[in-house]
């Protein structure tokens, strides 16, 4: 072919590539803002060689083990894995373990998942042995999409051998079970183009009825509106509930409901909302005081690495008045920095 027909050819490729990055694997999911995307240039040999070098250098060279996996996507994280396999004849990701120690083996061993095989981990993590991580808990469930929770439930069986919903079951009780259950189930309506008024207006006048305008809560009323409607449904249901109610809807949850209950319905709300703005909000938390809350720093800059941290990043700057590169950078220190940053992917 000739050259205008192979450049032809390489534009469309570029342009397919371009749109492929917009929108997620998750079938026909939301658009994604990710800050790591597909190296161009990509060698999974070259990769894998370096990685086996920096492995084998005396007092292991961390900066070439970030600088390769925080700029790959979790697909090419894993031919790097593959062709390190290869080549070196053993595990990459236990030779990884064996290499690194503290928070910077967290990160790269959660990179070495996908975001569904991760999410799924941290669910795990959250109710194994005694008392139960109600927070993370809180943040993965009440958070994520229909297309991400079908995805993660699937994966938690193939990790773990286990449903997802008998383990939420087992560690938690009452109605904060209850909600966690219907989310689990991922029976939420998928976004119309038709907007049904009428049914705005019987739920958000269902939603006040259950709660503000009686003694007592009908939290059963609440839970299967805010798990089974779809987001645009319901942005414009509590909108409408203002009408209905002299508080809006998060400040009645907070008259209504208390504890796990509580958190659980808020963060619902706030990520109907704006889900973005939910995590930049939880991540200024984590860096409120003088170090930071690593454990969520580092699950949200990897969970959400390859879904919307761009945007994430943009709501964070316009909220808190400062950029989160500089925020994370203000908070970390050493490797585990070098890798946020790395992944965090720009300053604002």
């Amino acid at each position: 072919i000739g050259v205008a027909a192979l450049h032809r050819k390489s534009r469309m490729a570029m342009i397919s590539e371009f749109l492929g990055q917009l929108t997620l694997q998750l079938g026909g999911g939301d658009p994604t803002y990710p800050t790591v995307v597909p190296e161009s240039n990509f060698d999974p040999d070259k990769d894998a060689a370096r990685i086996e070098t920096a492995i084998k250098t005396k007092g292991v060279d961390e900066q070439t083990i970030i600088d390769v996996l925080t700029k790959r996507t979790y697909n090419q994280r894993r031919e790097i894995a593959f062709a390190y396999e290869r080549r070196a004849k053993k595990d990459m990701i236990s030779a990884l373990k064996g290499a690194l120690s503290g928070s910077l083996e967290t990160v790269i061993l959660g990179l070495m998942k996908s975001t569904a095989q991760y999410d799924a981990s941290e669910i795990k993590a959250s109710i194994k042995g005694l008392g139960t991580d109600e927070e993370s808990l809180i943040e993965i469930l009440c958070s994520r999409s229909n297309a991400e929770l079908k995805e993660i439930k699937k994966v938690y069986k193939e990790l773990f051998k286990k449903d997802l919903e008998k383990d939420v079951a087992g560690d938690t009780s009452g109605d904060f079970a209850k909600l966690l259950l219907a989310l689990v189930e991922a029976k939420r309506d998928e976004p119309s183009s038709i907007i049904d008024y009428q049914k705005i207006d019987e739920d958000a006048r269902a939603l006040y009825d259950a709660g503000v305008k009686r003694k007592g809560t009908d939290v059963k009323c609440w839970i299967s509106i805010m798990s089974e409607r779809s987001v645009p449904h319901l942005q414009k249901v509590f909108e409408r509930y203002k009408s209905y109610s002299p508080y809006d809807m998060q400040e009645s949850i907070r008259k209504e409901v208390k504890g796990d209950l509580e958190k659980s319905f808020l963060t619902l709300v706030q990520c109907f909302e704006n889900k973005q703005l939910y995590f930049a909000n939880r991540l200024q938390d984590a860096m409120k005081s003088k170090g930071a809350k690593e454990k969520v720093l580092t699950r949200i800059i990897v969970s959400r690495c390859e879904v919307d941290l761009k945007k994430i990043r943009q709501e964070f700057k316009a909220h808190h008045g400062k950029s989160l590169y500089q925020t994370i950078a203000e908070h970390t220190k050493g490797d585990y920095q070098r890798a946020l940053l790395s992944l965090c992917g720009g300053d604002d």
